[in-house]
């Protein structure tokens, strides 16, 4: 009987010790992981402009807050967990979240550029201020009416214009390598409309001049060495407003969500058009 008993005991304290790793044979003491312990909030005000087309009620300003331990580090991170979790009629654009698609344009504290590439200000105490772009009739929100600058890009005729056509699956258009880097820093656009609409000239006369954006891309094929058509496309600009509104401010190219420069292209189609009338 006691024989029984002293062959038990070891394997019952080798089955205590596999079910507890915590403890050992030896008498350690029992290792206890520390609980985590919650983090602070870090709350963020978010202010940003409200109008609806079907409520019978002026354009407002909602503030919303959001505890930036639990969000992303972008204003439209901001922009969504706030219609997610506290307001899913706030409207706004977007698509690609990563500077791509150009649609989150809007004004952020006081400055046009898009809402997945503008980290939230955590260092600020202060709130931050969402507008929909500006000098724009607004649909919703921050959902600005884009009609009128997607009419005046189709002005410019935005494609490959040639005077002889290839059959489909002959030989593409070629390019030396100089011809196509003329067209780096003007085919990156994504026509967001930041820099067209941060323009005074274009807030001004949006219904006759093209703006920063428009330009920049007529521009852009005109250069092109591949299209027939670039001195009739000089000449379609060569209007008192269409171009010649343009008086250098140069906030096209401060603002630009992409680093691309609206304002030395609009500089170089009116060097064109001088050395066309040999003015230089």
């Amino acid at each position: 009987m006691l024989t029984r008993i002293s062959n038990t005991v070891p394997s019952i304290i080798a089955r205590l010790a596999r079910s507890n790793g915590a403890r050992t044979l030896s008498g350690e003491s029992l290792k206890v992981e520390e609980v985590p312990q919650a983090k602070k909030e870090n709350i963020k005000y978010f202010k940003i402009y409200r109008w609806d087309p079907e409520q019978k009620q002026k354009p407002y300003i909602s503030t919303f807050p959001v505890d930036l331990n639990d969000c992303g580090p972008m204003v439209l991170d901001a922009l969504i967990k706030i219609k997610n979790e506290q307001d899913p009629t706030l409207t706004f654009r977007r698509s690609c979240r990563e500077g791509i698609c150009g649609s989150c344009a809007m004004n952020i504290d006081g400055s046009n550029t898009l809402a997945c590439l503008c980290y939230i200000n955590n260092e600020s105490s202060s709130a931050t201020k969402i507008y929909p772009l500006p000098h724009m009739y607004v649909i919703k929100d921050l959902v600005p009416d884009m009609s009128n600058f997607y009419e005046q890009y189709r002005s410019i005729e935005p494609w490959l214009q040639t005077v002889q056509s290839k059959e489909p699956g002959q030989k593409e258009w070629l390019q030396t390598k100089e011809d196509r880097a003329k067209l780096d820093g003007m085919y990156e656009c994504i026509l967001c409309a930041c820099c067209s609409t941060s323009c005074p000239s274009y807030w001004w006369n949006a219904d006759k001049y093209l703006g920063p954006a428009v330009l920049m891309q007529a521009y852009r094929w005109i250069e092109d060495s591949r299209d027939d058509y670039g001195k009739k496309r000089l000449a379609e600009l060569d209007d008192a407003f269409k171009l010649y509104r343009c008086h250098t401010i140069m906030n096209c190219t401060k603002v630009c969500p992409k680093n691309l420069n609206p304002g030395k292209a609009i500089a170089n189609i009116k060097k064109k058009l001088a050395e066309s009338h040999g003015a230089v």
